[in-house]
């Protein structure tokens, strides 16, 4: 068996068991140099949170581990198809790559795909089914928000 089907192979133990135990079908491995860091599995149903997902709770348990946001080297073998949020996340986490075992395809039987959110997010934002509105707002007795936020990043000098 390759390490790929392993890490795979464990991100499915993991959702099985968390099908016994009432949650959703879905688990997730970060792996670094072939090595586990941290697994997750969806936790929804458990804690009323919709970003309970399974590579989310992967992801933050590997930050943790590494004390740091910045999981450059990484791989995430999940059970499914990540959806856009898990997908958006990863790439800001740095996530280098992704590897799963059911396509939305394979859940789109059992109401466990998420194309239909895929296709959404790529309209622009005017033909979303959701509002979305740009409201430029500043205070004006202060500097902008994001300059703040960079002098605190850039030591004087």
């Amino acid at each position: 068996m390759s390490d790929e089907q392993r890490f795979l192979v464990n991100a499915l133990e993991l959702a099985y068991a968390n099908v016994e135990n009432n949650g959703r079908p879905f688990g997730a491995v970060v792996v670094k140099d072939r090595e586990v860091l941290a697994t997750g599995v969806n936790e929804i149903l458990r804690t009323n949170d919709p970003t309970s997902h399974a590579e989310l709770n992967a992801i933050r348990a590997a930050s943790q581990k590494l004390h740091s946001a910045n999981l450059a080297g990484c791989t995430v073998y999940a059970s499914g198809q990540p959806c856009p949020m898990c997908m958006a996340a990863m790439r800001l986490a740095g996530i280098s790559e992704v590897v799963y075992a059911y396509s939305n395809d394979d859940g789109t039987p059992f109401g466990l795909s998420t194309a239909k959110i895929y296709e959404e997010m790529a309209k622009p934002f005017s033909e979303q089914s959701m509002k979305i509105n740009h409201v430029p707002v500043r205070l004006s007795s202060r500097i902008g928000l994001y300059e703040k936020w960079q002098r605190k990043q850039t030591p004087n000098v």
